[in-house]
């Protein structure tokens, strides 16, 4: 008899013998103190401060998102009751649509369960619904979208990553009335780099191209309204279909699409991925569309956040770290080796009380496993001068490289991310 058991166990060892074995912390936030949380570890409950977390700006605690969900829970229950086409749709979501739909310029928006499944169902989707549709994928797109363009099963070509002569190079070999779809993210997770999107626009316009862009890192972050990086460079009119999620920076739960209605329609009416789940709880869809339209208005959070983020890089890199250049919030600080990047995260953990996840292959290439740290409004100076103190400790007991520290750790700059 085959060992299905013994066969489960081998995959789960493979994974701890490439340090790939992923360690979940078991963390309780505290309300209203974000980014402090208790952690339960082997030694028992100890309060520790999150340096790595999606709620970029802190909008999970927010009062007026708490109370939304609250208030909808309490009128409407817990749960959506159903797939949107059997009675799962409530007034809640249908209101957070249009909020997105504003919020990007759009006809149209769709909402689904998460980021991950807005993106795999909707970028297969599009394509299959495109005869003979050619997909040209950044390499160095998403898993949700890598997933999306597999189940899609059309042709496809992978870029090098923000490299516009190769985009076009593969552009110019399709036939002009080809169906093309370019699909790329604008803020780059792990390395914290921008796509080039009006570049992209130029391209897709001059070879007759859809555009689909996934800004799950970047919306309530850049531009006016929080609508991502396409708003903040005066392209998101440019674009046909914009992906985003509410599970970051908005600070709930979900993913959405949001284009003409001609493609939100469509993808509606043949997406599994949306038809056969349940809906969006009315409480996440009420408290999601709170923070969207308190960030629309509000500039404060974007402010202090960036603010930290200026604060956070400078201290690091004044202390020697191996912090990587990027121009957004993502502050990833290379480790290159993946004992040394789980030690460290341990390190900082249970000896600090710090929270950095580590992040290993295969979220990123071999070689360049890392730290990735994310300074939030509510990490103010005291904290930023404790995490570089706490992290120069890690890299000298690990024996990992220092450059030359240039001054000293307490320094005034970091003053400007108190507050």
């Amino acid at each position: 008899m085959f060992d299905y058991i013994g066969s489960f166990e081998h995959a789960i060892s493979a994974l701890k013998r490439e340090q790939r074995y992923r360690v979940f912390v078991d963390l309780e936030r505290k309300a209203g103190q974000f980014p402090h949380a208790v952690w339960n570890g082997p030694d028992g409950m100890r309060d520790v401060v999150v340096w790595c977390s999606n709620d970029y700006l802190g909008m999970g605690q927010h009062p007026k998102v708490i109370e939304a969900m609250c208030t909808t829970a309490r009128s409407m229950g817990a749960g959506a009751g159903g797939t949107r086409n059997i009675s799962g749709t409530n007034r809640p979501v249908v209101e957070l649509e249009a909020e997105i739909a504003d919020l990007h310029g759009k006809q149209a928006a769709l909402v689904f369960t998460s980021g991950h499944v807005s993106n795999q169902t909707g970028i297969a989707t599009i394509a299959k619904l495109l005869p003979d549709c050619l997909i040209l994928s950044d390499a160095l797109n998403h898993n949700s979208m890598i997933e999306g363009v597999r189940s899609a099963g059309c042709a496809k070509q992978i870029w090098r990553h923000n490299d516009l002569d190769h985009l076009e190079q593969l552009l110019s070999g399709a036939a002009a009335n080809r169906p093309k779809l370019i699909v790329f993210e604008s803020v780059y997770s792990m390395d914290g780099d921008v796509a080039p999107i009006k570049e992209i626009c130029d391209l897709a316009d001059r070879y007759g191209a859809l555009t689909y862009l996934d800004e799950v890192h970047a919306v309530g972050m850049y531009g006016p309204r929080g609508a991502g990086i396409a708003e903040r460079d005066g392209v998101m009119d440019r674009v046909d279909i914009i992906e985003g999620t509410l599970a970051k920076a908005f600070g709930t739960l979900g993913g959405y699409i949001a284009g003409r209605c001609a493609v939100v329609d469509a993808v509606r009416s043949h997406a599994p991925g949306f038809i056969f789940t349940t809906a969006l709880p009315p409480a996440i869809a009420a408290a999601a569309k709170a923070s969207i339209a308190h960030l629309k208005a509000s500039h404060c959070e974007r402010a202090r956040q960036r603010l930290s983020v200026a604060a956070t890089k400078s201290a690091l890199r004044k202390a020697g770290l191996p912090v990587m250049p990027t121009e957004t919030h993502i502050v990833p600080v290379m480790v290159g080796d993946p004992v040394l990047c789980r030690w460290a995260s341990d390190l900082l953990l249970h000896r600090r009380g710090i929270y950095i996840q580590p992040i290993n292959y295969p979220t990123v290439p071999r070689g360049t496993e890392r730290l990735r740290i994310t300074p939030t409004p509510a990490h103010d100076g005291r904290l930023v001068e404790q995490l570089a103190d706490a992290m120069v400790w890690v890299w000298q007991e690990l024996g990992l490289p220092i450059a030359r520290r240039s001054r000293r750790l307490g320094s005034p700059s970091l003053a400007v991310a108190t507050g």
